[in-house]
């Protein structure tokens, strides 16, 4: 009986192994996917939001929130994000500096460089 149960440990174990090994890489849909939510959670987090004004928050977000770039025809082809309205930017680099936790003049300093670029 010892030995049984020592058998299926070692198959359990040796499986957990493999399972890593043979994990791939995620599509360009799915990275986008995981992009959106990234910068959702962080504006969701600068505007400190919880509960269900939240859950509200971010499926609205992820509706309309465009992906970071169009999947391009091949998938070593590089593709310029659209141009952002000065009003996206200032969104994306509040949340970026939320995410950061950035306070003060350290802030103002992150803000300044992000809405250049």
């Amino acid at each position: 009986m010892k030995a049984l149960i020592a058998v299926v440990a070692l198959v359990f174990a040796s499986s957990g192994v493999f399972a890593a090994e043979e994990k791939k890489e995620p599509s360009a849909a799915q990275k986008a996917q995981q992009e959106k939510m990234t910068f959702c959670n962080a504006e969701a987090k600068t505007k400190a939001l919880t509960g269900d004004e939240r859950k509200q928050f971010m499926s609205n977000c992820l509706k309309k929130a465009p992906a970071a770039a169009t999947p391009a025809a091949s998938p070593d082809a590089v593709v310029a994000p659209a141009k952002t309205s000065q009003q996206d930017k200032m969104t994306e680099c509040n949340a970026k500096a939320g995410s950061k936790a950035l306070k003060g003049d350290e802030r103002k300093a992150f803000m300044s460089e992000c809405l250049k670029g």
